[in-house]
């Protein structure tokens, strides 16, 4: 029923915006790090979170990409707080530096919104010789995650403000391998499928969320950690497959919102 509009419980519906959802919300003095910020989804958060005061480090493997953003943000908020630091979540080397630099910057972190992804390439290694899917998709978030959990801690205790970790993840983790996830056969290209590895690392985000979330819970800690599916949006994740993205950007101009 998404299709026609109706609204849920919440008020809201499939064609609500990121702007009508958080209207009257002062975020200010909050921190977030939102990553693959450089466009899609990762571009329209960090434009709305910077919009509702937000001090957002937009965490990019393309610098030049992330400034075009920021500086189209900052036209239309010209008091927007935005930083860009490189992160290619394909390497462990670059998630490593990314968090040991944001230690070292001294700044709180009350938000970090997992949301990079790669969709359906061909069978590709990532620099740690990992399949590209799941290293970027799941490892990197994981291991960033784990690197930037004692920060969060921290600025949750000493602001008393509840954090949030957000993993966007996707319906598409249904179509995972049969076994789910192939940890003896991540790398296995003789059998690798592109939808089912993308599937494969979408039911990862989930599974990491859900104990992340069940051990921070048991710590007594503040800070929820959620896994989320999108919705159907036009964006540029399916440009690996021509036909899939020519298809689902045609559809979406006529039953859902892009933003």
């Amino acid at each position: 029923m998404w299709i026609f509009g109706i609204k849920g419980p919440s008020g809201f519906s499939a064609s609500s915006t990121a702007e009508q959802v958080t209207q009257g919300i002062d975020a200010t003095g909050l921190t977030a790090i939102v990553t693959g910020a450089s466009s899609g989804i990762g571009t329209e958060t960090t434009r709305v979170l910077a919009l509702r005061g937000v001090h957002v480090l937009m965490a990019v493997r393309n610098i030049d990409a992330g400034r075009k953003v920021k500086e189209a943000i900052l036209k239309e908020k010209p008091d927007a707080k935005i930083d860009i630091m490189e992160l290619d979540l394909g390497s462990m080397a670059s998630v490593r530096k990314f968090a040991s630099e944001y230690e070292s910057s001294g700044l709180p972190l009350n938000l970090l919104i997992n949301n990079a992804g790669v969709m359906a390439p061909p069978f590709m290694l990532s620099q740690d010789n990992i399949e590209l899917q799941f290293a970027t998709n799941h490892l990197g978030h994981f291991l960033l995650t784990n690197l930037l959990l004692k920060i969060m801690k921290t600025t949750a205790h000493e602001s008393q403000k509840e954090g949030r970790i957000v993993n966007v993840s996707s319906d598409g983790h249904w179509f995972a391998y049969r076994e789910g996830i192939r940890f003896d056969k991540i790398n296995d290209e003789s059998s690798y499928n592109s939808l089912y590895a993308y599937g494969q690392s979408k039911l990862a985000n989930i599974l990491h969320a859900n104990e992340l979330a069940k051990r921070l819970k048991e710590e007594g800690v503040e800070i929820t950690a959620n896994s989320l599916h999108p919705g159907s949006i036009a964006t540029n994740l399916t440009r690996h497959h021509s036909f899939v993205d020519g298809s689902c950007n045609h559809v979406l101009r006529g039953i859902a919102s892009t933003s």
